[in-house]
């Protein structure tokens, strides 16, 4: 058994150790509070451009409309785009998307690229051999659009450029603070028919017209709004991806912070319990020196 100093000095680390973790669970409460009203802030602007992208996408003709509503019909190349965070202690968040994607990508039967967002997501994917063509690290604590819109261009540049045909999204998607699901999402081509390849959550809510849909006249035409809104929409999901994936590490912090919290405090009080009696033993063996002096003082 430890002695008595030992223990104290133990009770004093994992003391200071629940004090940080709780410092952090508070920042991650009001950083992910923040980070959800950001994400619902942003959700009207995408299901409008939702409803006009599938009108225009739904007339006669829609194939040769644009390059990026045109299913490959081989497919040579995909690009993913995977999304992590930048700093530890987020409990299982940077494992499960990684997982997730390399789940689905590791043994895929053509060349898979990846575009990683966040330092933690590239390191993991270094180690594993991936082939990462662009890292996106270091995005401000509350990005905006401007900061990551060129992720998008990216992803459509080369989509355009025939070296993709195929772009996903590997994101975490934002249940609720207690459930954050790894999400595999089809960027490009879009899907124009349904609203399986966008971005969850933003497009959950959405109410679907019913009956026929109102015939509308463009200006100044189909093409060149497509030439616009497909590029800015692709970038657009990206950027709500990052939104989900931000509420969802802050929230996956929060509770990995608490729970460390917990533990330490629950620590804390056995180590007590040990300090207690290692600090009875010493006292008992004192009190037993002291009769046995005493004792031999006597004879």
């Amino acid at each position: 058994m430890a002695n008595a100093r030992e223990v104290q000095l133990r009770i004093k680390s994992v003391k200071n150790i629940a004090q940080v973790t709780r410092a952090l669970q508070a920042v991650s409460a009001s950083r992910v509070r923040k980070a959800v009203e950001t994400m619902a802030g942003t959700r009207p602007y995408a299901n409008k451009a939702w409803q006009v992208l599938t009108h225009i996408a739904g007339q006669p003709g829609r194939e040769v409309l644009h390059p990026l509503l045109t299913q490959r019909a081989e497919i040579k190349s995909v690009i993913v785009v995977m999304l992590s965070s930048d700093r530890g202690l987020a409990g299982p968040y940077n494992t499960n998307i990684l997982r997730a994607t390399l789940d689905n990508f590791k043994n895929y039967p053509v060349p898979v690229r990846f575009i990683s967002i966040g330092r933690k997501g590239t390191e993991l994917l270094y180690r594993r051999g991936m082939n990462i063509m662009a890292d996106f690290s270091d995005l401000p604590p509350e990005p905006s659009y401007s900061d990551v819109s060129a992720i998008g261009r990216m992803a459509v540049g080369e989509f355009l450029a025939g070296k993709a045909d195929e772009v996903y999204l590997m994101y975490t998607d934002f249940v609720n603070m207690a459930r954050q699901d790894p999400v595999q999402k089809k960027l490009l081509p879009l899907e124009h028919e349904t609203s399986a390849g966008l971005v969850q959550s933003e497009f959950a809510q959405s109410d679907k017209p019913k009956g026929p849909s109102a015939a509308y006249i463009y200006e100044p035409g189909e093409g060149e709004i497509l030439d616009d809104l497909i590029p800015d929409f692709t970038a657009l999901q990206v950027y709500q991806a990052v939104l989900e994936s931000l509420a969802s590490e802050h929230a996956a912090r929060m509770v990995a912070m608490k729970n460390a919290t917990d533990n330490a405090t629950e620590l804390a009080g056995l180590l007590q319990l040990e300090y207690n009696k290692a600090r009875q033993l010493a006292v008992t063996s004192d009190i037993l020196d002291i009769v046995g002096g005493a004792e031999a003082l006597a004879q």
